[in-house]
């Protein structure tokens, strides 16, 4: 039955009344059905970013070794050798609650796309993860297929997952958190982009053919879920990873000619945003002819091709004489292959199918009469410091309940289901090193990778979290001796229309945006998921808590020089920075006092970049055996994860500090590092000269950990409760 255009219709497709109405006035008429599907996609938050472009815009984007920064499919980095390094993190929230492995699989797929349609061979995925309370059995059927979706698609496309993590909390219960990244490797000038250039040029559509899966994804992607969520399945796109790496190998292929002009993948919003933004930056208009779009399933309308999410799929401006050139390298991959429009100085996007005109829209007005709010933001209060403290067990009981802990237990489940080293140059596996290294091939580069977010930082204060999650990600760089160049970012909160939702979302990016200039470490790419709630039965929403999640890449110059986390035999263990034992917000309050409270610890960025420059000059200089950035647990937990990585053993001094025994080892101080030396009095003295504290902590050897008390705990005892949670959860 035909839909009626009309004001009900724009709301349900995620308009308001006042959207509705401003597509009437730049139309000069009531829209036809495809074109309010255009608008309404192209008009929602996942698209326009209209509750965020604001805030966005203050964030630091340029340095001296940034190509490209916001604004194409990828941000670009020099890493240097005449290469770039191109990546970015993007969110399948939505999709992985409604079908986990196919919403988690497609993530991986589409952030693929973003990276290898600018030039770049994919060298590694990473991903943050949020899921919900371990006892709640939705939470463990999510787990099993987004693991089963990241490891199934990313193996099956040969590139190889090398890092991430993974937080629970029940506020993620009815909205998981899916943030997939990918980084890939180019020429620095051979960078493609997506800007459509040259009237009458063919608009060229790749890959595979168009069904009707994840229509209205990306409305679907802007909106709270309810008690009928898992009733969306259809806006949940199917992936196929074998075309993926078809795509990748022919688009590479061809990119090797000179025969593009402009690329871009079909991602949220499909053949719509992707025609819509290569026009729209081209400055040019488009007409596309639909007949002529491959098609797997039959009687598809202009509607239904124009907002399917159809996975592996790419469009392309050729020049003309190149055009049977590709259409052979397509071919030989055995991917559909069709000119499907060609580019028009009338600055419209035009539609046709069946001989009929279906849309007929002025690109300029869609982009710049796109709605951007400036929401009225409630700032939270700061939490009152967290107050009597008191250590119920001793520190071997505590040591090990935290090892076995959901938030810091051995994540091997999860890994042993990725291939981390497919490919070959992935020089660090997970695990092994606080940021994954992956070589660069015929080069002595290698990339440092990383993610990082404390989402319970950012919800008791969202400034000092959203600092503080960039400050981390910037540590697990230095801890492995690369130099951090630049962040990705995937921003994902609640309802932006709830003011203490928008001040959570602006504080962050405040927080983030000091950050990054004090660490020289700009944002070149990411990504922005809003509406994160879920409305429970009683009409109440729960959100997620705030979660502004890094994704972070630096560089080694040589990835020789590259060191891990594991404790060195027979060598001092010295920590760098000063402890004041800050438990606020700590896993220790939760996991052994069951209580969320305080105020986060502080992040002062000045002692971040000192510390963490006197420690890479260390690695680099080879007067470090071993490195651990010091966060989640503190002290004693990061010390009992040096001693599993590799079985050696250490013997812990007495603190000696005034410092009450359960916050000097548990305490979750910033701007920290635990390093092995051969000699800790040379590296002491030069802390001292750079204005570093630096303090013994003891010395390693053996197979076991011994505390200041005399008590002994084996690295096995260590390894069998760090190892138990993922195993006995999914068991269950």
């Amino acid at each position: 039955m035909k839909k009626t255009v009309d004001e009900a219709l724009a709301q349900e497709f995620g308009l308001t009344s006042e959207e509705y109405a401003r597509v009437i006035d730049i139309m000069g008429r009531t829209p036809s059905l495809t074109e309010l599907g255009v608008f309404s996609v192209m008009w929602s938050e996942h698209c326009s970013y209209k509750s965020s472009r604001k805030w966005l815009r203050t964030l630091p984007t340029t340095a001296p070794w940034v190509i490209h920064g916001p604004g194409e499919n990828a941000g670009v980095v020099d890493i240097g050798e005449g290469y770039a390094a191109i990546f970015k993190m993007e969110s399948h929230n939505h999709p992985s609650f409604i079908e986990p492995y196919q919403g988690a699989a497609t993530g991986v797929g589409g952030i693929l796309r973003d990276v290898f349609t600018m030039g770049a061979r994919p060298v590694a995925n990473l991903n943050a993860l949020r899921f919900g309370s371990p006892e709640t059995p939705r939470t463990r059927q999510i787990i099993d297929g987004v693991v089963r979706g990241i490891g199934g698609y990313g193996n099956c496309v040969g590139v190889p997952t090398v890092g991430g993590e993974i937080n629970f909390h029940p506020a993620y219960d009815g909205n998981p958190l899916v943030n997939a990244m990918t980084v890939g490797i180019a020429r620095k000038d051979r960078i493609f982009l997506s800007a459509a250039a040259g009237i009458g040029n063919p608009v060229v559509y790749v890959g595979s053919r168009t069904g009707r899966d994840g229509i209205h994804g990306a409305t679907m992607s802007s909106a709270e879920f309810d008690e009928n969520a898992l009733a969306k399945r259809p806006t949940v796109q199917v992936g196929d990873p074998f075309i993926e790496k078809l795509l990748i190998e022919a688009c590479l292929e061809l990119m090797a000619t000179d025969a593009i002009v402009a690329i871009q993948d079909m991602g949220a919003a499909g053949l719509t945003s992707s025609s819509v933004e290569m026009a729209g930056k081209g400055g040019v208009g488009i007409d596309l002819n639909l007949d002529d779009v491959p098609q797997r399933e039959p009687g598809m309308t202009a509607y239904e091709m124009m907002l399917s999410e159809s996975q592996e799929r790419m469009l392309m401006v050729l020049k003309p004489e190149r055009t049977e050139v590709a259409r052979k390298i397509f071919e030989k991959w055995e991917l559909d292959f069709a000119i499907i429009g060609h580019l028009t100085d009338t600055g419209h996007i035009v539609v046709r199918h069946k001989g009929q005109v279906e849309a007929d829209i002025p690109l300029d007005p869609l982009a710049e009469q796109a709605p951007i709010y400036d929401r009225p933001a409630t700032r939270t209060a700061p939490p009152a410091p967290v107050a009597d403290i008191h250590a119920p067990l001793s520190l071997e009981d505590m040591l090990l309940k935290l090892v076995a802990s959901p938030d810091l237990a051995s994540r091997s489940w999860v890994w042993n289901q990725y291939d981390s080293t497919v490919g070959g140059q992935t020089v660090r596996r997970p695990g092994a090193a606080d940021a994954a290294i992956v070589k660069i091939e015929d080069t002595s580069l290698g990339l440092a990778l990383t993610t990082d977010c404390t989402p319970r930082y950012c919800q008791a204060d969202a400034k000092t979290g959203g600092a503080q999650a960039v400050a981390e990600a910037w540590r697990n760089i230095t801890a492995v001796g690369a130099r951090p160049l630049a962040v990705t970012d995937n921003l994902n909160f609640g309802n932006p229309e709830k003011p203490e939702i928008m001040g959570q979302f602006i504080a962050a990016i405040e927080g983030m945006g000091d950050a990054c200039r004090e660490l020289d470490f700009p944002v070149v790419s990411g990504n922005v998921s809003l509406y994160n709630e879920t409305r429970q039965p009683d009409g109440s929403t729960m959100s997620i808590l705030p979660t502004p999640a890094i994704g972070a890449l630096g560089v080694l110059e040589d990835v020789n020089k590259a060191i891990g986390l594991a404790m060195q035999d027979n060598a001092d263990i010295v920590l760098i920075g000063d402890t004041k034992g800050e438990l606020g917000q700590s896993v220790w309050l939760r996991e052994i006092l069951g209580r969320e409270e305080g105020a986060p610890p502080p992040v002062d960025l000045k002692t971040e970049r000192r510390n963490g420059d006197f420690v890479r000059q260390e690695i680099l200089a080879g007067h470090v055996l071993s490195c651990h950035d010091l966060a989640d647990g503190g002290i004693l937990v990061a010390l009992a994860e040096m001693v599993m990585a590799d079985g050696v053993g250490c013997t812990l001094e007495s603190p000696a500090s005034g410092i009450r025994p359960e916050a000097f080892w548990f305490g979750e101080d910033q701007a920290r590092y635990i390093v092995c030396v051969k000699n800790a009095p040379d590296l002491c003295a030069r802390a001292e000269k750079a204005g570093v504290p630096a303090r013994v902590l003891g010395r390693s050897g053996g197979s076991d950990l011994i505390l200041p008390s005399g008590v002994t705990i084996s690295a096995a005892r260590l390894r069998t409760a760090h190892d138990s949670f993922f195993p006995a959860l999914m068991a269950s």
